[in-house]
Formats: structure tokens, C-alpha cells, sequence
């Protein structure tokens, strides 16, 4: 991006007071009003850009201490100011670590509440660790003004929680492998995306939630790799700009807005993965982009000496539940769903928003609390992963009425039963429930639990079938990254392998997996590219791994199109069959009781829950419908034949059976065909269901 100025100098005149609200850089009264918060600074000084690439600035203004400071925030308005200008603060102050305290005139600021971020090709993250003025390898700050957007009189299609499936996407991996046949500058983008929505919808997903999308530093990295995952927010307004066909923070919100407008119309919403729990700069070892050096103590969490309390994981840790970092939450939040129209957010690491100043958990977080009850975001999903890098588990325990939570115990126990592990038939069991032993004390809805067998963070559903162990030395890091807990199996061959028997296996275990899932009570959540069985070699932590390795081989539809064509009618059956359809607008545990759930083993009402059982069955009773389905999990590794329980009047029809190579593996609702006998012979490490008919 280059943006230019006419006549700049004679244009903008002297500063003028304004005002403290709103901050950021927004229009007013013909001009800019800049504010921004730094309760300690002793002066301020805002530096005017031309070029993006420009080295030092165009016009600087002082802010007067008198004119332009008040409780803390710093603020004057500048006339004929345009859209795309370019901005930094330069910010001093006392150097006091030990106090919580790091001004540092040298280092160029980003406006924390500027809505774009340009990267000139000068740009070194280093030059903001090191001593010395680093003016001319600074990110800039970019004046926006949010011009009308033509949404077509598109809106949100607003699904229920019921009748949600989600598809966590990475935005750049989706399209960038050359195999997506997408055009060429725009593989990669949020462009790209639109081209293979005709892909979403044939898939049934209803939401894609995207990985970060907020600007974040692609060099936050170890050296000679990339910063993939974006987990590295630089800012929480901002849409990050490689993201935009011409890597322009200007088009890049009008590309977002744009792939949001056309996934809506194809009726499916957009989660964002948002992370209010750290940032880009680091520990005391880190770069100084913005919070850092306007008021490092205000925004972070510090030990009594000063230094970074680190219960992200990642060397800081946002001081959320203070009251100028939880008003500008607040404010992003607002932000993203009225001006950028997203349907949602599920907050990264979200167990540390519950912290106080001095990092410990409290029972009325003020952040969470005013996320859960805020009038703008009441018709928004917001989803927790409730648990931090410190150790602290609020799985089943999570604040709010509204709050839905990503069920990490449903995807160790769904993967451990099917892997043939000892004593897991109980908590299997209550998976499919919906974790009522989790959710129940707290009269929850059924979809309070978010379940996933698989998220970007660990192994894909290819690997946790086909690696016993974690394989991350392209990390860098000898192999220490990465979960040691990824409950996988190989089932005799470690990675790729041309062994029938083994593939066989695999292909079961995977459908095994997916069709639980979508059984289950509960939001169900898919991996981009687990219906195709992408891989990543083995690899459970590629957040610096952007290469095709790592990106949507599409290759992989064609390979794998037995497994998507079951994907594709498990989501069809979900959402169009009663029977398959338990959600109700009830408690858990009324959806439960309603269901009328009976368990079954070998023989029916005989279900075997011994520490070395590896099978169950269960029939449920739709309420309404009075249809019933008769599912056998069957993770013991040779065939058990089944004894179907009486349905009078009523003849059992097989729906899906995992062991059946394709087409027969899943049956369209229809065109089921009767199970003449009263038994049923069901193959090893296989699932089956079965619905009655008249």
C-alpha cells in the first residue's frame, strides 16, 4: 500500500483540543480527533506518514500537557485529515521496570484502537526490541474511514445453536495450495474463501469459525520460520492485511466485509477466533509495538518486581479485567459485530480473562460477565476454550448464562474409547449425552458443550489414527513442542503406509470418530479438511508452519471422496432428520429424560460398563417424532454380534455401518432397507446405526 498526501502541510494547520472519546482516530467536525490512553506519559507526539515505506515523517504535533491531556488520555484534532492516512505515537515517560513502567521516546506506537495496520517493506520486529529509535522499521497506524458498504440487504442467517455445525477454517491454509485451483492472487485471502463456498455448502457446515483474522506479527516466530497460526495479536481492531488480495489494510476490510456478505447469502455464519489473553510484544525480552510503551502496567499482568505473569504461555498476559483494557474488549467486540457483521467469537484461552490484577481467578469476572450480558453481542455466540496455560480448568464450570464451551474432556474420551483404552465405556457414554456429568449440575442447555475430536491445535483426524507419537522437529525445537497427551494410535505402522489391513482400519476409525461426533449432544466442530483426511505428517503444534505441508491439499476431495460423501450426509442427516435431530429448547437434563435413552450391551438392557468393556449400545426415543435409532459402538477389535431390543411395530432399518466400504457405509434416510434378523453381526473397531420403521 501507498498512500500520499496534496498539499498536506498547508492543509491540516495548527492542532486543535478535542476530545478524549472516542479513541482512536475517528471523524468529526471536518477533521480527525486522535486519542489515546497514557496515564503516565509525561508527552506525546503524533508523527504524520506520506508513504507507508517512508522512513521518517511527513508533520509531527505535539500533544500540550494542558490543551490535550485529561485523566489519562491524550487526545487533539486535526483538520483535512484523509482516509488511509498514516499514523504513530511517539510516547515518553519514566523507565521503570520494577514499577511496571517501559516509555520509551525511541520506540514508534500503534494507536491500539486503530482499526488498520500498514508494514512497510522496512519493517524488522528486532528493530522494536533493540536500543535506538526504530521510526524507520515501524508498523504504522492507518486513519480509517469506515465508507459505505453495499451488504446487498444480506443478513446474518442467525442459526441456532440446534442446528449448528462449525468448520474451524484457517483463512490462508484453505486456498493457498495451488491444488485449490483458485486464482492466483487470490489463493490465500479472504477471496479465495468465496470461491470454494459452493465446497462449505456441500459440506453442511452452517459457521465457519476463522482463526485469528486480527493483525498479527507473521514474524513472531523462531528464526527462519513464519507465524502461521496468527495466535499473536499486534491489535484487536485491525483485519490482518495479508489476508487482502494487495496485502493493503485498506482492502483488506473491504474483502473481509465482502467474504462475510457472500458466506451469509450461502447461509452461513462467521465466528472469529479472537485472543484477549496476550499479545505480539512478549515478555520483557519482547518488541515494544503499542501497549508496552503507552501504559505497560495498565494493560498487562506484572509480578511485584515487575516482570510478566505468563498464564498464556506466551510471555504475557492482558491485564483484561481492568477497566481501560475491558472497555476496549468491549469496544473490538461492538466493532466486529456491527461494523464487520461476524455472527461470533470463541475467545482463545478464555479461563485468563477470569484473572484479576494480581492473577487470580475470581468468581464474578467483570469482562466475562459483561460479555455474557451485553445488549449488542445478545445475539451472538460466544464460545470459551476454558482453560489457560497456568493450569487453571473451568470445563463444565465456565461463567454466564450464554456461555458455550469447547469440551476438551470429549475429545480425550471420544479418542481414548475408540483407541480400545481400559475403563472409558462410562465416560464415552456421556459423551454422547452431551456430558451431563460435566453440564448437568448447572441445568445447562444441550449445546453448552462444543465438541471436536480434533482442532487445529494437535493432531488432524488422518494423524490421530496414523501417528503414535507427536513428529514437530520442522518446529525448531527438537521435538519439545507440542502435546505429549495426543491419545493416537498407528495401528502397526507409524505414518503413511500401503497396508490394506492397516488403511482399513484407519478409514474405520475415522468415520467411527466423525459419526460420534455428530451424534452427540452438543455443537459439533470439524477441522478444515478432517472430512478429506488432511495430514500434517504427524505434526501436532504447526503454528509456525506455513508451507504446504500444513495447507488444504485439494488433491485430497477426489483421494478421500468416500469420507467426505459421509461427512456430507452425517451433516445432511443431523439437521434434517428428527431422529437424528435431539436438541431441544431445554435443560440437558430434560433433553435427556425426553429421549428416553436405554443402553444396551451384546443383549439388550444388559450394557456392560467394566473397566475392560469395549462396546456399548444405546436406543433413543425422538419425543415429538417417536422415531428411534439404535447405535452399537463397537471399539473392541473383533466382531461382536448384537441382539437388537424389541421396537414393535417397527422394523430396524441400517442407517450407517463404518465397516462397509463405500457407497454402503451410509445409507440416504430413504432409501434404508430392512434388517431382516434379530441380530447383528458388528465388525471390529466399528460403529452402526439402525432406525426403526414402520
Amino acid at each position: 500500500m501507498t498512500r500520499s498526501f496534496t498539499s498536506v502541510s498547508a492543509c491540516i494547520g495548527e492542532p486543535r483540543i478535542g476530545k478524549p472519546h472516542p479513541l482512536g482516530a475517528s471523524f468529526v467536525d471536518g477533521g480527525v480527533n486522535f486519542s489515546v490512553y497514557a496515564k503516565d506519559a509525561t508527552s506525546v507526539t503524533l508523527h504524520l506518514f506520506a508513504h507507508e515505506d517512508d522512513c521518517e515523517p511527513l508533520l509531527s504535533f505535539v500533544f500540550d500537557p494542558i490543551k490535550h491531556c485529561q485523566s489519562g488520555y491524550w487526545f487533539l484534532r486535526l483538520q483535512n485529515i484523509n482516509h488511509g492516512q498514516l499514523y504513530v505515537f511517539e510516547v515518553d515517560g519514566p523507565w521503570l521496570p520494577e514499577q511496571g513502567l517501559r516509555f520509551d521516546k525511541e520506540k514508534m506506537l500503534l494507536d491500539p484502537y486503530c482499526h488498520g495496520i500498514a508494514r512497510s517493506r522496512h519493517y524488522q520486529r528486532h528493530r522494536a526490541m533493540n536500543t535506538g529509535s526504530n521510526i524507520d522499521a515501524c508498523l504504522k497506524s492507518v486513519v480509517i474511514n469506515h465508507e459505505t458498504f453495499d451488504w446487498q440487504g444480506i443478513a446474518s442467517p442467525k442459526h441456532s445453536l440446534n442446528d449448528t455445525v462449525i468448520y474451524e477454517m484457517h483463512v490462508k491454509g484453505f486456498t493457498q495450495h495451488p491444488s485449490s485451483e483458485v486464482e492466483r492472487d487470490k489463493r490465500g485471502t479472504f477471496l479465495g474463501i468465496i470461491e470454494k463456498i459452493p465446497y462449505l455448502k456441500s459440506l453442511g457446515i452452517t459457521a465457519v469459525e476463522l482463526m485469528p483474522i486480527q493483525q498479527f506479527d507473521k514474524d513472531d516466530a523462531p528464526s527462519g520460520q513464519k507465524n502461521y497460526w496468527g495466535y499473536s495479536p499486534i491489535n484487536f481492531f485491525a483485519v490482518h492485511a495479508d489476508y487482502s488480495v494487495s496485502r493493503d489494510p485498506l482492502s483488506a476490510i473491504i474483502e473481509f466485509k465482502t467474504l462475510v456478505r457472500e458466506l451469509h447469502r450461502a447461509g452461513i455464519e462467521v465466528i472469529l477466533d479472537v485472543v484477549f489473553n496476550h499479545t505480539a510484544e512478549g515478555d520483557e525480552n519482547g518488541p515494544t509495538f503499542s501497549f508496552k510503551g503507552l501504559q505497560n502496567d495498565t494493560y498487562y499482568l506484572l509480578n511485584k518486581d515487575g516482570e510478566y505473569a505468563n498464564y498464556s504461555g506466551c510471555g504475557n498476559t492482558c491485564n483484561a479485567n481492568a477497566s481501560v483494557l475491558r472497555r476496549m474488549i468491549i469496544d473490538a467486540l461492538h466493532y466486529w459485530v456491527t461494523e464487520m457483521h461476524v455472527d461470533g467469537f470463541r475467545f482463545d484461552l478464555a479461563s485468563v480473562l477470569s484473572r484479576d490484577s494480581e492473577g487470580h481467578p475470581m468468581k464474578e469476572p467483570p469482562l466475562l460477565w459483561s460479555i455474557d450480558s451485553d445488549p449488542i453481542l445478545s445475539g451472538t455466540k460466544i464460545i470459551a476454550e476454558a482453560w489457560d496455560a497456568a493450569g487453571l480448568y473451568q470445563v463444565g464450570d465456565f461463567f454466564g448464562d450464554r456461555w458455550n464451551e469447547w469440551n476438551g474432556k470429549y475429545r480425550d474420551d471420544v479418542r481414548a474409547f475408540w483407541r480400545g483404552d481400559n475403563d472409558t465405556v462410562g465416560d464415552f457414554a456421556s459423551r454422547l449425552l452431551g456430558s451431563p456429568d460435566i453440564y448437568g449440575h448447572a441445568d445447562h442447555a444441550p449445546h453448552r458443550s462444543v465438541n471436536f475430536v480434533c482442532a487445529h491445535d494437535g493432531f488432524t483426524l488422518n494423524d490421530v489414527v496414523s501417528y503414535q507419537e507427536k513428529h514437530n522437529l520442522a518446529n525448531g525445537e527438537s521435538n519439545r513442542d507440542g502435546d505429549n497427551h495426543n491419545i493416537s494410535a498407528n495401528y502397526g505402522v507409524e505414518g503413511k503406509t500401503d497396508c490394506p489391513d492397516i488403511l482399513n482400519v484407519r478409514s474405520r476409525q475415522c468415520k467411527n470418530m466423525i459419526t460420534t461426533l455428530f451424534l452427540s449432544l452438543g455443537t459439533p466442530m470439524i477441522l478444515m479438511g478432517d472430512e478429506v483426511r488432511r495430514t500434517q505428517k504427524g505434526n501436532n503444534n504447526t503454528y509456525c508452519q506455513d508451507n504446504p505441508s500444513n495447507w488444504f491439499d485439494w488433491r485430497l476431495v477426489d483421494e478421500n471422496a468416500d469420507l467426505l460423501r459421509f461427512v456430507s450426509l452425517l451433516t445432511k442427516l443431523r439437521r434434517g432428520s428428527p431422529a437424528m435431530e435431539w436438541h431441544l429448547h431445554q435443560s440437558l437434563n430434560d433433553v435427556i429424560d425426553n429421549v428416553g435413552v436405554q443402553w444396551h450391551g451384546i443383549e439388550p438392557d444388559a450394557p456392560d460398563w467394566s473397566v475392560h468393556s469395549h462396546s456399548i449400545a444405546l436406543t433413543a426415543h425422538h419425543p415429538m417424532t417417536k422415531e428411534k435409532l439404535y447405535i452399537i459402538c463397537n471399539a473392541y477389535w473383533d466382531p461382536l454380534r448384537f441382539t437388537l431390543p424389541d421396537c414393535p411395530n417397527h422394523d430396524w432399518h441400517r442407517l450407517i455401518d463404518t465397516a462397509l466400504p463405500s457407497p454402503n457405509d451410509i445409507i440416504d434416510i430413504d432409501e434404508t432397507q430392512k434388517h431382516s434378523s434379530s441380530t447383528i453381526l458388528v465388525a471390529g473397531r466399528s460403529m452402526v446405526i439402525m432406525i426403526a420403521k414402520t
